[in-house]
């Protein structure tokens, strides 16, 4: 267990407007003690000291919060302890720099891992990289690891992948924790009962510098999926139908807990994906409570605990819970039966339907909508009441933190078995991490991928963002298992991205179209 001596604690100045003011706050002893405190804890995340009471009507992102908060600012904010940090080559080199600009050390480096994926790219990874920015972000991470002493999964390094699939491969990702990192997805470790937050590039800073952010605490809704889904539905549908009936500002201000029959059966791996779309929905992030299907698949990773060890933290995990009557600032309850393959046809995740409908009509929106609709059908070349099946596609991609695991190359390669590309169709299959393409291989089904002609490549972020050479090119359609499809967010200004379960990617690429994966099952 991790034991040191409590040190000054640096933090941003909350003057207005002071993005890269800092202050050296003076520290009593109740507090220097408190994050001492929660340090300690936080390396194994048990203590007999945080027992729950029996009465205790709080739910877990309350309990989380409390147990990691080290005091209200004067702004109101929270000075909330990290528990753990990640970082990637894109948002780092600038904190660095502000570091070194202070003087200042990173407290805690055994507290952040770092990882290579936005910027590599999933063909050629020989040094240097063709991409004179990309080498540059490349040299500068590896640079700052060295000098302030932090784990970096390197391209040599088998357990190198996307940010997100790393943490909780490696058992970082712990029920109870605080996590942050500078990418808005990570809210996907929401999964295993922890709250996560993406950070921006100074908040970056904070962390490394004291380990703590300020933040202001949201409200809890409660999103209930209940009920069974159907056959050929998917987690990721479940995501698209929750932000297509909450919207894509829905969920400002609120964490949001997924709960209901429908997240209880899940994997881990298929909460990771509805919990990575929150803030898709303008949460702040998403969790799912800790349960059996939490702690076996934790259990035996690398940095997880061991033996005794793992057993109590198992137990203090599970108490973690929301009670069944959890106090909540909202409830939301959708029927999963009722949840189709959903397909998003405009230019965010909130825009979308379900294979078997038609594009909506402006007239079903409010007056204030309709003009943001309107864009949206003229720059995807749309209509009013089109189907969305059977719109063509130039690219399928397959990867992204959202559907790069290797249940989501098992759901794709099933649809691919046996079948070919569309003649004029690019398909891509990245893994989200080297340890899921090896599994993925030893499993056979990068055969699978190359004989019906996708291309198999080797683990990034690839054309999620496309800030590497994986990108659309002009006003190319691609059905995409990522999580955004925002304009341009392909690499091309004119590209256009339909959002979709990894197996409808598939189909689509098959069949050269939107495709009901439902009838190649």
């Amino acid at each position: 267990m991790l034991d040191r001596d409590p040190m000054p604690v640096v933090a941003r100045s909350q003057c207005p407007g002071a993005i890269d003011c800092w202050q050296v706050i003076e520290v009593d002893s109740h507090v220097n003690n408190r994050i001492a405190t929660i340090f300690r804890l936080s390396c194994l995340q048990v203590s007999a000291h945080w027992d729950f009471a029996m009465n205790d009507r709080r739910n877990l992102f309350n309990k989380v919060w409390d147990v990691h908060s080290v005091r209200t600012l004067a702004s109101g904010q929270t000075q909330l302890f990290i528990g753990l940090h990640l970082i990637h080559e894109v948002t780092s080199p600038q904190a660095f720099s502000i570091l070194r600009d202070r003087g200042l050390n990173v407290q805690y480096p055994e507290r952040t891992l770092a990882t290579v994926d936005h910027i590599i790219p999933t063909e050629n990874q020989s040094r240097p990289f063709l991409d004179v920015l990309a080498e540059q972000m490349m040299s500068s991470i590896e640079r700052n690891c060295r000098e302030f002493g932090i784990r970096l999964f390197n391209l040599d390094d088998h357990r190198q992948g996307v940010v997100h699939i790393v943490g909780p491969e490696q058992g970082l990702t712990q029920p109870g924790m605080t996590i942050a990192c500078g990418d808005s997805h990570t809210s996907t470790h929401g999964a295993f009962g922890s709250i996560a937050f993406g950070i921006g590039t100074s908040q970056v800073a904070d962390v490394l510098a004291t380990q703590t952010i300020a933040i202001g605490k949201p409200l809890v809704r409660k999103v209930e999926v209940t009920g069974a889904l159907r056959r050929g539905v998917f987690s990721k549908d479940v995501a698209l139908h929750i932000i297509r009936r909450l919207g894509v500002q829905g969920g400002v201000g609120f964490a949001y807990e997924y709960s209901g029959d429908v997240f209880d059966r899940m994997t881990m791996e298929e909460r990771m994906t509805v919990c990575n779309m929150s803030i898709e929905g303008g949460a702040r992030c998403g969790y799912v409570n800790p349960d059996r299907t939490t702690i076996d698949y934790i259990k035996g990773r690398p940095f997880a605990p061991r033996d005794a060890d793992f057993d109590r933290a198992s137990a203090w995990w599970l108490s973690l819970a929301s009670p069944k009557n959890a106090e909540f600032d909202d409830i939301v309850s959708f029927d999963g039966s009722a949840i189709e393959p959903t397909v998003t046809w405009g230019i965010n995740p909130s825009q979308s339907v379900g294979v078997t409908e038609k594009l909506p009509t402006l007239a079903s929106f409010s007056v204030d909508d309709q003009k943001g609709i309107q864009e949206a059908l003229n720059y995807m070349e749309l209509t009013e009441q089109q189907p969305i099946r059977g719109l063509k596609i130039n690219v399928a991609f397959i990867g992204s933190c959202t559907n790069g695991r290797i249940s989501d190359l098992r759901e794709a390669a099933a649809i691919a078995k046996g079948r070919k590309v569309a003649a004029g169709v690019k398909a891509l299959v990245v893994p989200g991490s080297q340890l899921v393409r090896q599994q993925a291989m030893d499993e056979g089904l990068d055969k699978v991928f190359e004989a019906a002609g996708f291309e198999w490549r080797s683990a990034g972020c690839s054309m999620c963002l496309a800030m590497n050479p994986d990108k659309l090119q002009g006003r190319e359609v691609c059905a995409s298992s990522s999580n955004r499809n925002f304009k341009g967010r392909q690499g091309s200004p004119t590209g256009r991205t339909l959002l979709m379960s990894p197996a409808m990617v598939a189909a689509a690429a098959v069949n050269g179209c939107v495709s009901d994966v439902r009838e190649m099952l």
